[in-house]
Formats: structure tokens, C-alpha cells, sequence
């Protein structure tokens, strides 16, 4: 057997190959002597594929010459395996181009991926009169020109003027006369659909009377105002109604973003709403009980347990000068304790809801 020095290789350009330049040394039955590798060369088997697609038609041709190229490749196997080694420059030169051919399709399909046609303002205009009340946000978020159109007022007028129903009676502040004010108009249509639109009234109506646990929201939020008043309800003794309304301090708003988009200057007053990030805790107890007061301070501790007697529940809140910093053991110790027992109901409230009380400029 020869040595590999002597051993020649033969070269092809797949430019100028054809059914003439194709030699007996092509295929399995060649001597391994002249040729390095036993099987046929790419560049070969492309020409020739080819070729016979154009002579005997793509449909007739395709078996026949796959059929032939994969019997010349499984032929004298044994002495590919002896013989033939593939030069491995070779090889990472074809791993190097297949890897950019890659890369370049890939980036290719992106491109193509990203494009796409903007449509102007005026056409998602007419395409927000279909959407529901809960849509709204995902409306929003499929592009700029559809987030701008949600902070129009228009917008919010005909969302308003869809769903409104003259046998419902709604708030003085929620009339169809009050909502062509610009100011604050995006927070009164909310405000209305959560009582003129079935879904939205109902979620409000299934709110349970006595939280199933001890809500966390109101941890460290700043106290706005308290008041006391007495109620009516249906046991023939009166009962007493304990208001407090909180504002989420800086930095604990659950909707806050690091990047929010510019609100149009045109429509600043669209979008203007006081009570944003407000709750209202509303308890009703069975007697008066005096409270210190507590207006300017931080909510730090809020429990609901069951009463002494057994029968109804105590609510316990603690009011701290300053809000507890985080980490830190939650402050039971020290404060202004406020203890309201026996309780008959317990409402937390958020600013849309039909019973949070209206504030003067909403």
C-alpha cells in the first residue's frame, strides 16, 4: 500500500463541472491510491444533480439521481475507513462557512421579524369604539398609537356614552352632564362603569363583607383622614361607621414603573385623578368608641382577630409617626394603638369602587 505522501488529490471547481469532466476517479471504485477521499466530492455531486434535473425534468430526476449519489457515497465504506482521511483544515474552513451562512439567515429573519406597517391614530381610533371596558389595557399595549389613543378624551367620552343606561341611578358627580368635563374625566367614566357595566358591578358586589385574611395594602401608608358617623342598618339598635383613608406613600405603589411612557400634554387633565393609590377602611361597629386622632401618620400594624365574646371580631390598627423601614420587625410596640371591638363589618375600598366616597374635584 502506498504511503499518504504519495497520494494525489483531485480538484473540481463547481463552476466548470459537467457530465464530460466527471472521470471514473469520482465514484467508489477508484483507486484509493489516486484519489484521498473515496467519496464524491459536494461540488461534484451538485454539478451533477444539477445537470440531470435540466436534462430529464426536476420530477423525474429527483429519485434517480438521489438513488445514485447515496449508492456512491455507501459503496467500498470499508476502505473509506482504512484509508481516507478528510483534511481537517478542510473541515473548519466548512464549519466556519456554514456557521456564517447561519448566522446571516438568522439575522436575516430578524430584520424581516421587526418590520411592519404603522398604522395612523385615526385608524385605532375607529377600532376602540369595539373593544369592552376590560380590553382597554390590552388595547393599550399593542403599539404607541394605540396607547395614545386611550389617553384622548374622546375616547373615554364614547366609552362612557356606549354603556351609560338612563334607569340607573348614578352619582350627581357621574352624569352624563358632568363627564364633558375635561378634568379628571378618565377616573369618573371608570368610576360610572363600575356601575352602569354588569362585570365590573359585579366584582364590586362579590367583595366579602369580612376579609378571608388580614389585608396587607394598607402596610405603612399615610393617613389622610378619619371620621366617624352613625348609621342605620337592619338591627333596630344604630350602628357606628369608623372612615379612614389612606394614600400609598412613595416607592410602595404596586403599579409604579422605572419606565413609563409621557403622557400628552393635551390630555394631562384627562387623566388627572386625586384619589390614585387611595384606600378607604371603613369598619362598622355595634357601639361608639372614642379614637385618638391619627391624621398625618403611618399605618404600621392592621389585625382582624375574633372578639372577647366570641361573637364578632376585633380590629386593632397601629399608627406610627414614621413608616418602618424595610427589613425591619413591623411595629406593634410603641404608637398610637386604635382598637375597635365588637365589630360588625370590615370594607377596604379602593378609589373606583361604587361606595368610595367622592372627593370634590371627582
Amino acid at each position: 500500500m502506498p504511503k499518504k505522501g504519495n497520494r494525489k488529490r483531485l480538484k473540481f471547481k463547481a463552476g466548470d463541472v459537467c457530465s464530460e469532466s466527471v472521470t471514473v476517479a469520482d465514484y467508489a471504485d477508484a483507486d484509493p491510491a489516486v484519489v484521498k477521499s473515496g467519496r464524491v466530492k459536494k461540488a461534484v455531486a451538485n454539478a451533477v444533480e444539477k445537470e440531470a434535473k435540466l436534462l430529464c425534468g426536476l420530477e423525474a430526476s429527483h429519485g434517480a439521481v438521489e438513488e445514485v449519489l447515496s449508492s456512491a457515497v455507501s459503496v467500498r465504506a470499508d476502505a473509506v475507513d482504512s484509508s481516507d482521511d478528510i483534511d481537517p483544515e478542510e473541515d473548519e474552513e466548512n464549519e466556519a462557512k456554514m456557521a456564517h451562512k447561519k448566522k446571516n439567515k438568522r439575522r436575516k429573519a430578524s430584520s424581516e421579524s421587526s418590520d411592519g406597517g404603522e398604522y395612523p391614530v385615526d385608524i385605532w381610533l375607529v377600532l376602540s369604539s369595539y373593544i369592552r371596558p376590560e380590553d382597554v389595557c390590552r388595547f393599550a399595549l399593542i403599539c404607541r398609537s394605540a396607547w395614545t389613543v386611550t389617553c384622548t378624551a374622546v375616547f373615554w367620552t364614547r366609552l362612557y356614552r356606549r354603556h351609560y343606561k338612563i334607569d340607573v341611578d348614578l352619582p350627581f358627580r357621574l352624569l352624563p352632564d358632568s363627564i364633558d368635563r375635561m378634568c379628571c374625566l378618565k377616573a369618573r367614566v371608570v368610576r360610572a362603569l363600575f356601575h352602569l357595566y354588569e362585570p365590573f358591578s359585579l366584582r364590586a358586589s362579590k367583595i366579602p363583607v369580612l376579609p378571608e385574611s388580614t389585608p396587607t395594602t394598607l402596610l405603612n401608608s399615610k393617613c389622610l383622614l378619619s371620621w366617624v358617623k352613625k348609621v342605620s342598618g337592619t338591627r333596630p339598635e344604630a350602628l357606628w361607621e369608623f372612615g379612614f383613608k389612606f394614600i400609598q406613600q412613595q416607592g410602595q405603589s404596586k403599579n409604579g414603573s422605572a419606565k413609563t411612557l409621557h403622557m400628552p400634554t393635551q390630555y394631562k387633565d384627562v387623566h388627572k385623578n386625586p384619589d390614585s393609590g387611595c384606600y378607604v377602611l371603613q369598619v362598622t361597629t355595634l357601639n361608639f368608641i372614642f379614637i385618638p386622632v391619627v391624621m398625618g401618620m403611618t399605618l404600621t400594624l392592621f389585625t382582624i382577630n375574633v372578639s372577647t365574646d366570641m361573637r364578632h371580631h376585633r380590629v386593632r390598627l397601629v399608627f406610627q409617626d414614621s413608616p418602618i423601614q424595610r427589613g425591619k420587625k413591623r411595629g406593634d410596640q410603641g404608637g398610637i394603638q386604635v382598637v375597635l371591638d365588637p365589630v360588625h363589618s370590615v370594607k377596604l375600598m379602593d378609589w373606583w369602587h361604587p361606595q368610595y366616597p367622592l372627593s370634590p374635584c371627582t
